[in-house]
C-alpha cells in the first residue's frame, strides 16, 4: 500500500472514530474535525518518508487513544454527570494479587 493510500486511510479512520466517540456532541465533535483536518493539512506537503512513517504511528496511537481512552459524561443537573461508557472503554477487572501463587 502506498503512503498516500495509508494517509487517506488513517484521516478515514480518524473521522469515523471521532463520529463515533463524540457522537451526540456536536462541539466535541467539530472541534475533533476542525483538529484532524488542521494537523493532515499543515504536514500535506511532507514528502520524507521517514517523517510521515513517524507522522503515521502518531495518528493511529491517536485514534488507538480515542477509541479506549474517552468517555463521555451527560449533565443531568447541576449536581450529576451520567458516564456513558461505550463497549471498547470497559475492561475486565482483574484483582491485584500481592504474592501470586506461581
Amino acid at each position: 500500500m502506498t503512503s498516500r493510500m495509508k494517509v487517506l486511510q488513517l484521516f478515514k479512520t480518524l473521522h469515523r472514530t471521532r463520529q463515533h466517540v463524540f457522537q451526540n456532541d456536536s462541539r466535541a465533535l467539530e472541534a475533533a474535525r476542525k483538529k484532524i483536518n488542521e494537523e493532515f493539512q499543515k504536514n500535506k506537503s511532507e514528502s520524507s518518508s521517514v517523517k510521515i512513517s513517524e507522522l503515521l504511528k502518531i495518528g493511529e496511537d491517536v485514534e488507538i487513544l480515542l477509541r479506549t481512552t474517552v468517555i463521555q459524561g451527560v449533565h443531568t443537573d447541576s449536581n450529576r454527570i451520567i458516564l456513558q461508557p461505550r463497549h471498547e472503554v470497559l475492561l475486565d477487572n482483574v484483582p491485584y494479587c500481592d504474592s501470586p501463587e506461581k
